[in-house]
């Protein structure tokens, strides 16, 4: 990983997600139904079928505008296969499509075994009818300090609405709760009765309300990387414990515990100066070279990039001893386009506000943010977008958590910076029917971590019990340069 995440939509791009070529009239750009040779990861092919639908933009205006909704389907090679296996990529914005092509592609091709495996992209991603790209904007970047990115944040994305809304986008329907309803339409589509659901991170969150509003249509589920219905802004006092966590590892490293006696108070010191007095930095600005000057709140949320797995982690102490050092231009690899990083796509960032959070929580953030190693960082732009735009929000209901009777195989990385365990286990604690698997020292990218989860995926999915485990791999190994 060479960059990181700025906000959810970076990233997905530092995890090496694809982002589709925005257009609203995508059907007349996209591929044809039908069969096709599907190139996976590291060069292997296999036979695939594109397949595509139409919904509502948002199902709750009459009249609303048809949009197309696109999935590749993998073919069971079983002599009786099961409900057929749909996977729910992260993010929001991430491609399930994209995701076939990386190496969670091996997991695709063993669930053939028991089922299709659809990779589905999610309304606004992927194959599916995307929200028009805007031009670039034309302002000067803010400061990258809380202030000023939360201001600039917020009148770019209230500009952006307003330009959707006049382009004739419904951009009231890029929520979780049409999500849902998209994948019982996708059941529909393939004529099952039933679906099984495969999804990480934001998929879980999607799982979720699809659970909630179709559950009586969901064979089994296996989601990892938990996102519960009022967990878009995870806990700054959980990810402080996952810094304190990776902080006892790096004292097992002699040589990196004498560079950094204490990992969290170095990360603090740095914060702390750059949000005072912002330091001027070079970068890449719209393919051309630029100048931002970056705070205390920009590096947070590097950081809560960083700390997503295990081999971006182990860089988060050299960049801190070049930063406590004043050498800014460490900054550099982790950053690309700053221009990418202040834009939007408009389907992650709705859907994203309209999941938004519960008063409790929001006030429970906001007072451990105060203290927080890293703030209120981890997922900008929210809670910094709460009311930029009125009326989105899906409200108590949708954020309440319920009670889950299908079997489901829950996975989490020890290590996972981004969907803390701590926050995990109160997702898991819904669902009376589940085994759970722990993988120590892995992180927020667990299905394919570890060579022992692609197997119980597929026994799991067989309708096979699989029992509660924990697996191992290694610590990281810190760099302090």
């Amino acid at each position: 990983m060479t960059q990181t995440s700025l906000h959810r939509r970076a990233l997905l791009a530092a995890l090496g997600l694809a982002f589709p070529t925005l257009a609203l009239a995508q059907a007349s750009i996209s591929p044809q139904a039908g069969p096709f040779r599907f190139k996976g990861w590291r060069g292997q092919e296999v036979d695939a079928e594109r397949g595509f639908f139409e919904v509502p933009e948002d199902r709750r205006i009459p009249g609303s505008r048809k949009i197309r909704l696109g999935y590749v389907r993998f073919a069971s090679t079983a002599a009786k296969p099961g409900p057929p296996i749909v996977y729910l990529a992260g993010g929001p914005g991430g491609e399930g499509t994209g995701a076939a092509t990386g190496p969670r592609f091996p997991i695709f091709m063993a669930l053939r075994a028991v089922a299709d495996v659809i990779a589905f992209d999610q309304r606004g991603t992927g194959l599916s009818t995307s929200i028009p790209e805007r031009p670039a904007s034309t302002r000067p970047p803010p400061v990258f300090t809380e202030a000023g990115l939360t201001s600039y944040f917020r009148s770019e994305f209230q500009s952006a609405w307003a330009d959707w809304t006049k382009a004739g986008v419904a951009m009231t329907g890029y929520n979780t709760e049409q999500n849902a309803d998209d994948i019982d339409d996708l059941r529909r589509h393939l004529g099952a009765e039933t679906i099984s659901l495969w999804g990480t991170s934001y998929g879980s969150h999607l799982a979720l309300s699809v659970l909630k509003r179709h559950g009586d249509r969901v064979s089994r589920v296996a989601l990892s990387s938990l996102e519960g219905q009022d967990q878009t802004v995870k806990r700054p006092a959980r990810v402080d414990e996952l810094l304190r966590q990776v902080d006892t590892l790096l004292g097992a490293d002699p040589a990196a515990r004498a560079a950094i006696p204490d990992l969290p108070a170095l990360m603090r010191r740095v914060h702390t100066r750059l949000e005072a007095q912002p330091a001027l930095t070079k970068v890449k600005l719209n393919g051309a070279p630029g100048e931002i000057l970056m705070g205390g709140f920009g590096v947070q949320m590097l950081a809560g990039g960083l700390i997503a797995n295990p081999g971006s982690l182990a860089m988060l102490p050299g960049l801190y001893l070049a930063l406590d050092a004043g050498k800014t231009e460490a900054l550099a690899p982790f950053l690309g386009d700053v221009a990418d990083w202040l834009s939007f796509r408009g389907m992650p960032e709705a859907t994203d506000l309209a999941s938004g959070i519960s008063p409790a929580k929001l006030a429970l953030v906001r007072r451990e943010a105060k203290t927080a190693v890293v703030g209120s960082a981890l997922n900008f732009p929210m809670p910094q977008l709460l009311g930029a735009v009125p009326g989105v929000d899906l409200g108590e209901a949708f954020r309440a958590p319920f009670r889950i009777d299908n079997p489901a195989l829950l996975i989490a990385g020890s290590l996972d910076g981004r969907t803390p365990l701590a926050e995990q286990d109160e997702v898991a604690a819904q669902f009376r029917r589940k085994s759970r698997v722990i993988v120590e020292n892995a992180g927020h990218n667990v299905f394919e971590a570890h060579p022992d989860v692609q197997p119980m995926l597929v026994r799991f999915f067989a309708g096979e019990t699989v029992a509660d485990a924990r697996l191992t791999l290694p610590p990281p190994k810190f760099k302090l340069a």
